[in-house]
């Protein structure tokens, strides 16, 4: 059984705004500023605002009451987790973005894992702050999963299909 105590909570709270929009946003505006790949920065602006609005008409179609006893203040409906549905989407996207990057291996594999226990934190948080059912954090896992799949398809599509792809038409 999880206990609550005041330095599990702020913890939590901290881990829950990195799914958060005024973090995301900001991390979208870091990238414009950074990478030197302007067309990553779009694609990574596109999958923020198409992934945001998918999760809000999911949230619309079930309607799901959050549970009561919040620790943290929602006014949308629980399913699926929004906090969790954009952290995959959008850390799972970078991650995506970093291992087709040209950075050295051993970087790439460290940013990699903080991301995906980033992901799996803030699916957890949710649920420690009783802003979710357990259920609501696997659906936004699920629905964001398939989401970010056929997202990076349209993205190699765009891109002209993937590095092996192109590897091939030049031989």
């Amino acid at each position: 059984m999880i206990t609550l105590n005041d330095t599990k909570i702020k913890i939590f709270k901290f881990i829950t705004e990195f799914g958060d929009w005024i973090v995301l946003v900001s991390i979208t505006l870091l990238a414009f500023i950074i990478l030197k790949n302007k067309k990553h920065s779009i694609y990574i602006l596109a999958n923020l605002i198409i992934s945001s609005g998918i999760m809000s008409v999911i949230k619309l179609i079930f309607r799901r009451e959050r549970p009561e006893g919040m620790l943290v203040t929602e006014t949308s409906y629980s399913y699926p987790s929004g906090h969790t549905f954009i952290s995959l989407a959008f850390y799972g996207f970078i991650i995506y973005l970093i291992s087709k990057s040209n950075l050295n291996k051993k970087i790439k594999n460290i940013i990699n894992i903080v991301l995906i226990i980033l992901i799996l934190l803030v699916g957890t948080s949710r649920v420690y702050l009783n802003a979710h059912y357990p259920t609501d954090v696997l659906g936004g896992f699920l629905a964001a999963g398939i989401y970010l799949i056929i997202y990076i398809k349209i993205i190699e599509k765009l891109e002209g299909g993937t590095n092996e792809k192109k590897k091939k038409r030049k031989e």
